[in-house]
């Protein structure tokens, strides 16, 4: 799941961040109304998790444009404005789903996770399939053949974004800033070690391989039957 969290509270957007991608989600963070606009337009993301008292532009006004704009990813709207009538403000405003502060992150993920369950069976492709393998991006499993294979985090992740592009060959470039969310080269051999993780659970022991590398170029998950 690619989420967006525009929260000015430094600490508290850090620590939403970090535990969304610890269980496996991407993440981005916008530290004002503006900066979060800019990012929601621009990305596609599957939930948006927006303060209500941002800077620069606040979080109503900043639903409000987006659903203006056409953007219908689902909103969860944070606020340290618990009462009813806030909540219906927020609610009219175009928010999904409404959570008063303080608030556990157990509550939160799992209202996230229901708005995008509500959203990809809209819109999205919950299920992706390569040949004899199955991705289930709600239930987290990767099926082959018989086979239910297990997958850490990052690996789920880095599945995920190659099937959703199957047949497409996918950069270095596009996998550290869509599966590892890094806007430069750490000029390590992260995609390498986990490329060929995921390549000796995916393919070893099957007949057909479906991750192929593409020397020069990056990486394409394919049939090759197709």
């Amino acid at each position: 799941m690619r989420l967006l969290i525009v929260e000015d509270d430094r600490d508290a957007a850090d620590y939403l961040v970090k535990a969304f991608r610890e269980v496996g989600h991407v993440a981005d963070r916008a530290a004002d109304g503006e900066e979060g606009l800019a990012l929601a337009l621009e990305g596609q993301y599957d939930v948006l998790v927006v303060d209500r008292m941002l800077p620069k532009l606040d979080g109503l006004s900043l639903i409000g444009q987006l659903r203006a704009e056409g953007v219908e990813a689902p909103v969860l709207i944070l606020s340290a404005l618990g009462q009813v009538d806030d909540r219906i403000k927020g609610l009219r405003a175009g928010g999904d789903d409404y959570l008063p502060k303080p608030y556990s992150f157990a509550e939160l993920a799992a209202r996230v996770e229901v708005l995008s369950r509500r959203r990809g069976g809209r819109n999205e492709e919950t299920v992706y399939r390569v040949g004899d393998l199955e991705l289930d991006r709600l239930s987290h499993r990767v099926i082959r053949g018989d086979d239910e294979i297990a997958l850490q985090p990052r690996e789920f992740r880095l599945l995920e974004y190659l099937m959703k592009h199957a047949g497409q060959v996918v950069t270095r470039t596009m996998l550290l800033e869509n599966v590892w969310d890094y806007h430069f080269d750490p000029q390590t051999n992260v995609i390498d070690v986990h490329m060929s993780r995921l390549r000796s659970k995916i393919d070893k022991g099957y007949a057909r391989p479906l991750l192929h590398t593409v020397r020069g170029a990056g990486y394409v998950i394919r049939d090759a039957k197709s």
